[in-house]
């Protein structure tokens, strides 16, 4: 049986192909991490950590202290939590209010 040069090209590439696409598929995330704060259950807990703060306080708070506030509470996992920053509050903050919560 003779192949010609085209056949043999397409067979390899093929195979390459799926060897790629194997390798790549390797990297993909296929669970879920144990330090991943972006889950939907995790949101909401942070949601839930930054209402009891903002309830807590006595006055009008700024931000920046509503920030420190939160990173010193008890309840404030900072393991879990490592990505929380000002910005992310920002952002909390501004989803809880399109919320009306």
């Amino acid at each position: 049986m003779k192949l010609d040069t085209s056949t043999i090209m397409m067979i390899l590439f093929i195979l390459l192909l799926i060897v790629s696409i194997l390798k790549i598929y390797a990297f993909l995330p296929n669970k879920e991490l144990a330090d991943d704060d972006t889950t939907e259950a995790s949101q909401e807990e942070l949601i839930a950590l930054v209402l009891k703060v903002i309830e807590k306080s006595e006055k009008d708070l700024t931000n920046k202290e509503l920030f420190e506030k939160i990173k010193s509470d008890k309840d404030f996992d900072s393991k879990h939590f490592w990505r929380f920053n000002q910005n992310k509050l920002n952002q909390l903050l501004i989803y809880i209010e399109k919320k009306g919560r």
